[in-house]
């Protein structure tokens, strides 16, 4: 895996990119420079952990023969002071939003695995960050 991060000459702004060209506009919030135009650094552990669960639960739902219709990951980071210099999130919580013909033991089952077993973002954040959700299943 690789990524390349690219400085844009403007301020405290980058462009990410994988090797299969997608990409991602990063920035530095505006205090320092920034220009607004990405998503922060920390924004991007947040984006991070509700991607690599959603597909996990996509995937778990699919193999348990659910009709998943939609998915939304809705991530809150509690960003403290390590008293160090840096932040750290401290807490965060994850709510997902799903709909279809879902059963919601199976749900409940496949956000447990995610979370605890098969997001590799999830596993790299919990050892310094309390990793909470819920869900709601709308019709």
């Amino acid at each position: 895996m690789k990524i390349d991060v690219k400085w844009l000459q403007d301020g405290y702004h980058f462009e990410a990119a994988n090797e299969e060209g997608g990409l991602i506009r990063i920035d530095g919030n505006t205090e320092i420079g920034g220009l607004q135009g990405g998503i922060s650094p920390m924004q991007l552990l947040l984006a991070g952990i509700g991607g690599c669960s959603a597909v996990d639960v996509i995937s778990i739902l699919k193999k348990q023969k659910q009709e998943l219709k939609s998915l939304t990951v809705e991530i809150d980071g509690d960003k403290q002071p390590t008293g160090n210099g840096y932040s750290e999130f401290k807490t965060i919580h994850m709510r997902y939003i799903l709909s279809g013909a879902l059963d919601e033991k199976k749900v409940q089952r496949a956000l447990d695995l995610s979370i605890t077993k098969y997001c590799s973002v999830s596993k790299a954040l919990e050892k310094g960050s309390e990793i909470t959700y819920d869900f709601e299943i709308i019709i």
